[in-house]
């Protein structure tokens, strides 16, 4: 600020002067020294005015962020970003934020891992899991645009190295490059746990053979292509190899050469494992309670479906190319009626490897992402021109997102994401006793339901991980960390029989009582 205030007192000096001159003395004193001063000094005025803007912004992001739910027994709590990292154990988060079609600001918090000083920054790389999918699904079209992919052609007569198992429910409706991208071949797999440090990781072909050393079951058609949505990380695996298979390159070349150069997103790769070289400036993977991941991460050979390692500033980088290129003022990797294909709706709000939502001006394309450690998510309203990437390092980061989200949305006014108030009933804990016992997701993975005051607890066996639910009317339950909804179904005698989380498990009971 000594500069400016320098250049000020100059200018204050020149205008003395200018007021004692001739006409034609003041004439070229205009032209040639007094304007350009004055658009220096416009400029440079300018500049610290939105600094400041800039600077409250994120201010107000950090310590505003927001829960999913206000009760009628609770006031809006004040919280701040640090705060809550403690509270969820998640070490680092990683922020870009999208404004007018530009990055605004991008910023790191926190710490590769507790027991470092190795602090996070806007170039460390996290894995951006199934974000993975969209990025590899705009490489894709790129086939498509050069005529070597066909979207609608059975993939079979383009895989090399293998084959789409056939039966039944292929007979007559086939696996295609644009029912892989928009999870609707009818294949098998939803998604993977990677692979520890000291697991032997398979070749792609392995894992769609569900072969040892796999993890994952096989990947086969086990519904009629096209006839239902159901999403499929084996569908955007058999992708990865039918791009290996016409290209005769690897998955992590073909992605460099074909998206990542091309937009400058110089802090991102499909290569896994991880090289040494790279080791350097990643994030360290966290499980619920904080502790780090064994080897620091997992290795996913799924590279399209969750094997990008990015930062929010890269994947800003994409969504803004999305952006200007539907618009037609980019286009640098693909035409504007390509990206008009990807945004369009295929099945349930799912287009060409991007998920698609809201109506009139809140019109967005975005993707989240869960790997073992990492939870993220990337979201832009192509309308408004705004959006933004979260990336975290610890399991329980998917909440976190949300409540930044919420901080960013109050912020610049996106008038979405906000709190929603729900009211809790009180049944007393004696009633709620009927809702208690085990239930049964599919075998290997039950949860127990237990009652703690006015609200119930389920706890997963398998991870040991408890969530709160309270109740809002008989049989219905919601989390106040996520609004996500527990609803208990009954046979015809009333008894209870299942539970359904989310709208989407379903978990059968098994006993009655708590444990």
């Amino acid at each position: 600020m000594m500069e400016f205030h320098i250049l000020h007192n100059n200018i204050i000096a020149v205008l003395m002067k200018y007021i004692y001159l001739h006409e034609d003395q003041k004439q070229t004193i205009m032209k040639k020294t007094f304007l350009p001063v004055l658009m220096i000094l416009l400029l440079v005025s300018c500049k610290p005015a939105e600094t400041n803007l800039v600077d409250e912004n994120i201010s107000q992001v950090e310590s505003g962020l927001l829960p999913a739910v206000i009760t009628n027994e609770d006031s809006l709590p004040e919280m701040n970003i640090y705060d809550r990292m403690d509270y969820y154990k998640v070490p680092g988060v990683s922020i870009a934020v999208i404004n007018d079609g530009k990055i605004e600001w991008a910023k790191g918090y926190g710490y590769f891992t507790y027991d470092t000083i190795h602090k996070i920054d806007a170039s460390t790389r996290f894995q951006a899991a199934s974000i993975s999918k969209p990025v590899a699904a705009f490489a894709a079209l790129t086939f498509v645009q050069e005529g070597l992919l066909d979207l609608d052609r059975d993939v079979n007569q383009d895989l090399k190295s293998w084959q789409v198992p056939g039966n039944k429910f292929t007979a007559e409706e086939k696996v295609t490059l644009r029912r892989l991208i928009s999870h609707t071949a009818g294949l098998t797999v939803h998604g993977f746990g990677g692979y520890a440090f000291d697991n032997e990781v398979p070749s792609i072909v392995q894992v769609l053979n569900g072969e040892n050393p796999a993890n994952s079951d096989p990947i086969l058609p086990d519904t009629i292509p096209g006839a239902i949505y159901r999403y499929s990380g084996g569908g955007f695996t058999v992708m990865q190899l039918l791009l290996c298979d016409i290209s005769g390159k690897s998955f992590p070349e073909i992605m460099e050469e074909r998206v990542l150069s091309k937009i400058e997103m110089n802090n991102s790769t499909y290569l896994q494992p991880l090289p040494d070289a790279l080791s350097a400036f990643a994030a360290v993977a966290h499980r619920s309670d904080g502790s780090p991941i064994a080897g620091n991460w997992h290795t996913y050979p799924e590279m399209a479906a969750a094997g990008l390692w990015t930062t929010p500033t890269d994947l800003a980088k994409f969504a803004i190319e999305l952006y200007e290129s539907l618009a037609g003022e980019s286009n640098l990797i693909l035409s504007q009626e390509m990206v008009e294909q990807m945004l369009t709706e295929e099945k349930d709000g799912y287009g060409l490897g991007i998920g698609l939502g809201g109506k009139n001006d809140s019109i967005r394309f975005g993707h989240g992402g869960s790997n073992e450690g990492f939870k993220c998510n990337m979201i832009f309203y192509s309308k408004l021109g705004k959006g933004a990437v979260i990336m975290t390092n610890g399991d329980q980061g998917g909440i976190l997102v949300g409540e930044i989200f919420r901080a960013i949305s109050e912020t610049y006014n996106w008038d979405i994401y906000k709190p929603k108030y729900r009211e809790i009933s009180y049944p007393g804990s004696d009633a709620l006793q009927e809702y208690t016992g085990t239930f049964e997701f599919e075998p290997g993975y039950s949860a127990i339901v237990t009652v703690s005051g006015n609200s119930v607890i389920i706890k997963q066996l398998w991870d040991e991980q408890e969530y709160h639910y309270w109740p809002e009317k008989k049989d219905t339950f919601f989390s106040k960390r996520s609004d996500q909804e527990l609803v208990f179904k009954r046979n015809e005698e009333e008894e209870i029989i299942e539970f359904e989380l989310a709208g989407t498990w379903t978990a059968k009971k098994v006993t009655n009582g708590q444990e």
